[in-house]
């Protein structure tokens, strides 16, 4: 799958860069695993997001390459996906309705 779409790119150009209480545009996830990413920035020219992970080892803020996570091959030929019904939600209120 691809994951970073033109319709997605163009949207986070839109937003631009984002500090307090940013806007999650797109979520991508491991569906053989709890790794969730919720993307809020988008670099098209290195092809990496900046965002919020969860499901690893621990929570955390931070980078994270497309090209990187469109490699990963999971078990049974499953790969790295994107929500494609995920809506766009202010990251205090994603995490307190996922709390």
């Amino acid at each position: 799958m691809k994951l970073i779409t033109e319709k997605l790119k163009q949207r986070f150009e839109e937003v631009g860069r984002q500090d307090e209480n940013p806007l999650v545009i797109a979520k991508f996830f491991d569906p053989a695993s709890s790794a969730t990413w919720y993307a809020t920035e988008y670099d098209s020219e290195t092809n990496i997001c900046f965002g919020y992970v969860t499901g690893l080892a621990y929570d955390e803020w931070g980078s994270f390459s497309i090209t990187e996570m469109e490699a990963i091959k999971r078990p049974f030929g499953l790969t790295i996906e994107r929500d494609i019904h995920f809506k766009e939600i202010r990251f205090n209120k994603l995490i307190n309705t996922n709390s």
